[in-house]
């Protein structure tokens, strides 16, 4: 089971659909794949060793000990339930973790929310149809959707990675 790292005033909130069985077995927000990861590093969010992200050992210390109090980051999902794909999930399933995400949001105010792929931000907001980048504002915390991070150039998400960190560095 993944525990959400959430605290006050954090620098980005990163915001997914549902968990992997394999990262929902690990306790660890996409450690099936860590990719995610890696892109996090190679944009400059996290200080650690790409080598040491591969172990899922070592992964676990860094989220359980560190994405919160070293690197001011937070991880919630809409959805709780592990799935392997999203079409797997039940039409009103998310709208709790909806709840959950605008109150994290509302409460912690974190200076930049990351939603993670097109199907997050379209569930979160009921709609069918979003860019990627910036978007309005929640409350006082600035808003960009990035693309999923484990399709596609790696190239692209460091770049959206790297301007979320910008941002979020901002005073």
């Amino acid at each position: 089971m993944i525990v959400y790292k959430v605290s006050k005033n954090a620098r980005i909130l990163f915001v997914g659909i549902n968990p992997h069985p394999g990262s929902y077995r690990r306790g660890v927000p996409f450690s099936n794949n860590k990719m995610f990861w890696y892109l996090l590093t190679r944009a400059g969010l996290l200080d650690e060793n790409e080598k040491d992200l591969k172990s899922d050992e070592l992964l676990k210390h860094i989220y359980d000990n560190k994405f919160i109090l070293k690197y001011a980051l937070n991880f919630v999902n809409l959805v709780d339930r592990p799935t392997r794909d999203v079409t797997e999930l039940k039409k009103g399933e998310e709208q709790a973790g909806i709840k959950r995400a605008l109150e994290t949001i509302r409460t912690r105010k974190p200076k930049v929310v990351c939603f993670i792929g097109k199907i997050t931000l379209n569930t979160f907001r009921g709609s069918r149809t979003c860019n990627y980048g910036w978007q309005r504002t929640i409350d006082d915390s600035k808003v960009y959707l990035m693309h999923f991070p484990i399709r596609g150039p790696a190239a692209v998400r460091v770049r959206e990675l790297s301007e979320v960190k910008l941002a979020s560095d901002e005073s």
